[in-house]
C-alpha cells in the first residue's frame, strides 16, 4: 500500500468512535440546559438595557454641550409613507432572574445529619469578653 492510503485508512479507523451515538439526555439535563438558555436570555436582556441606559446617557451629555445644535447637523430621512417618524421606545429593565425550576428540597446528606451543612450563623463564634467576665466568681 502506498503512504497514502495507509493514512486515509488510519484516520478512517480513528474517526469511526467519534461517529457513534450518544445516549438520548435525561430530564434533568434537559431542565438544566433549558434554565442555562433562559438564564442567558436574560442576560442579553440586561446587557441590552445596560447599553441603552448608556447611549440615552451619551446623548444627553452630547445634547446639553450644545453641539447639538450646530448648523451641519446630518439630516434625517423622511418616512416613505409620508407619516410622523416612530418614537424612540425608552429603556425597559428586565427586572431580577426569576427561575422557571422549583428547587429540589432541602435534605441532610446523610439520614443522622452528621455531615450536613451548617446553618446560617446569627453572631460571631467568639466575644471580646474575658472568662472572668462570662464565668464571674461564686
Amino acid at each position: 500500500m502506498r503512504p497514502v492510503h495507509c493514512a486515509a485508512l488510519l484516520s478512517a479507523v480513528l474517526a469511526l468512535p467519534v461517529l457513534a451515538k450518544l445516549p438520548p439526555a435525561s430530564d434533568e439535563a434537559k431542565a438544566a440546559a433549558a434554565e442555562t438558555a433562559a438564564k442567558a436570555a436574560w442576560a442579553d436582556k440586561v446587557g441590552a438595557y445596560k447599553l441603552c441606559v448608556s447611549q440615552d446617557r451619551v446623548a444627553d451629555g452630547y445634547r446639553k454641550s450644545g453641539k447639538a445644535a450646530a448648523p451641519a447637523a446630518v439630516p434625517t430621512a423622511a418616512p416613505a409613507s409620508g407619516a410622523a417618524p416612530a418614537a424612540i421606545a425608552a429603556c425597559t429593565d428586565p427586572g431580577p432572574y426569576v427561575s422557571t425550576v422549583t428547587p429540589a428540597a432541602s435534605k441532610p446528606l446523610e439520614a443522622a445529619g452528621a455531615h450536613s451543612p451548617a446553618g446560617t450563623a446569627h453572631s460571631p463564634p467568639s466575644t471580646n469578653a474575658t472568662s472572668a467576665q462570662i464565668q464571674p466568681k461564686k
